[in-house]
């Protein structure tokens, strides 16, 4: 039974819940959309102390080595010569898990990565898998809530979980993903990593790229089956933290080869489906992977709490060279990643150590707020002054994107094979029956909880568009374990 329209927290009646507003078809999220901008900063401060998502992490610092030559493409300093060397912090988490959790669960993996450039940081926020479940950030809040405890049971419900993604058919592709044998990685060193978005890169001439980055594990992709990590986070639920802390400690350095994806920006129109969907992959035959960089992680933090917990990742976070694309579900990030932070660490986190700049100075007039060092002394605090402060470049650190058309609550723009379903059945066909057998009883454990028919049956029907035999044996395997 409804009870009513939906309605902003002032109780004004919510025209659209799907599609955030933009500035013409494919253009970029405005500012005046006032209901994503609510929602993602209620989301932000649902939780005290610990993240909202990502609150279960582990750390550790390192080096990026440029091996390939990328300047055609990017004038970014750090990635300007073959062999410069760049300091670095990555952290790794799990999505839902409250700060206690256990490691091995399923659960994407986060891959966030702090680069410390001469040019200032440069924040990659990324995950384990190409793919996420939602493709407009002002679905994320919801799709989070599903994920969390029920707020009249307590726990994770698999109602809720099930109801979401049976009624987001674009969730299809990364539920695949999870409930397969990536779905739980033995520990992070075993994992690849994914910048997942879209960004632009440009070169010195203004030309611009998109690119999708890659991060491929050198240590080998090794997995836990689910009745291995249901043993395995019972008696370590330390287990991947630990693994990451005690292998650096040994010197054996964890390494990943650093590839890219590019995409001259004149392919984006015409490409056969929208490349700033990040429901979707980019297929390697279209955009080859091209090698470019080597990830070393060689060093612990001395202090969990300081140096992993108060990290602070931005996407929005850039340097000259780098920048964001229309992805729409990047463009809500940008937003909420900054403001999630300036709420659970404080205005001045990036004072820390671990987040304040190593290769330059920040130079700004910021002031004051909680924990403020007095770093800036008697500095003035304003721009343009005539005491000798910072003054702009005039030159932005990435390139204008051409918008045409009205503002408005728009979906993406269509191209020739969007669809929720092709990359799923793409995915399921390249598994060997075996991991077939196991992705089939892995979901049809999760979906036999559902409680009510119809929303089982909407969540099986989703994986029958995507291969009529991938639902088809999923059906089959939810009906036995009901009985």
């Amino acid at each position: 039974m409804t009870q009513g329209p939906l309605t902003t927290e002032a109780g004004a009646p919510v025209a659209d819940n799907q599609n955030s507003e933009t500035a013409g078809v494919g253009g970029p999220v405005l500012v005046q959309d006032q209901l994503l901008l609510e929602k993602l900063a209620h989301f932000n401060r649902e939780r005290i102390p610990e993240r909202v998502v990502h609150a279960r992490g582990a750390g550790a610092y390192g080096t990026f080595t440029v091996t390939g030559d990328v300047t055609p493409y990017t004038r970014a300093h750090f990635l300007g010569e073959v062999g410069r060397e760049t300091e670095v912090f990555l952290r790794f988490s799990t999505v839902a898990g409250n700060l206690g959790s256990a490691d091995a669960v399923r659960d994407p993996r986060g891959f966030s990565l702090k680069f410390y450039t001469e040019e200032g940081n440069y924040d990659l926020v990324g995950n384990n898998t190409p793919v996420f479940f939602v493709k407009d950030a002002i679905k994320f809040p919801d799709f989070i809530h599903t994920q969390k405890r029920d707020p009249y049971t307590g726990s994770q419900e698999a109602d809720n979980v099930w109801d979401f993604w049976s009624l987001s058919p674009e969730s299809t592709h990364q539920v695949t993903w999870l409930f397969g044998d990536r779905g739980i990685p033995a520990s992070y060193r075993h994992m690849d990593g994914f910048g997942s978005h879209t960004y632009q890169w440009n070169n010195e001439a203004g030309e611009v790229f998109w690119v999708k980055y890659h991060f491929k594990t050198d240590q080998g992709i090794k997995n836990l089956t689910q009745a291995e990590a249901n043993r395995l986070a019972g008696e370590d639920p330390d287990s991947h933290q630990r693994d990451l802390r005690e292998s650096i400690e040994r010197g054996e350095y964890p390494t990943w080869t650093v590839g890219v994806q590019i995409m001259p920006a004149a392919d984006a129109a015409t490409y056969r489906f929208n490349p700033f969907d990040l429901t979707k992959v980019w297929p390697h035959a279209d955009y080859p992977v091209i090698e470019f960089g080597k990830l070393e992680l060689n060093r612990n933090p001395e202090n969990v709490f300081a140096e992993v917990e108060q990290s602070i990742f931005s996407p929005a976070h850039f340097v000259p060279g780098i920048g964001p694309s229309p992805d729409k579900m990047l463009q809500g990030r940008l937003f909420a990643y900054g403001d999630a932070h300036r709420y659970r660490v404080g205005i001045n986190a990036d004072h820390l150590p671990v987040n304040r700049p190593h290769a330059t100075e920040a130079r700004t007039n910021s002031r004051d707020g909680f924990l403020y060092d007095g770093r800036h002394k008697g500095a003035k605090n304003y721009e343009p002054n005539s005491f000798g402060g910072p003054t702009q470049t005039g030159r932005p650190l990435w390139q204008p994107v051409p918008v045409t058309g009205v503002t408005g609550d728009l979906e993406a723009p269509v191209h020739a094979e969007d669809n929720d379903f092709v990359q799923a059945g793409n995915l399921y066909r390249l598994m060997t029956e075996e991991e077939k057998e196991r992705l089939i009883a892995n979901l049809a454990g999760f979906i036999a909880k559902v409680s009510r028919v119809d929303i089982a049956e909407r969540a099986i029907n989703n994986f029958r568009q995507a291969d009529e035999d991938y639902g088809k044996r999923l059906e089959a395997a939810v009906q036995a374990l009901r009985g």
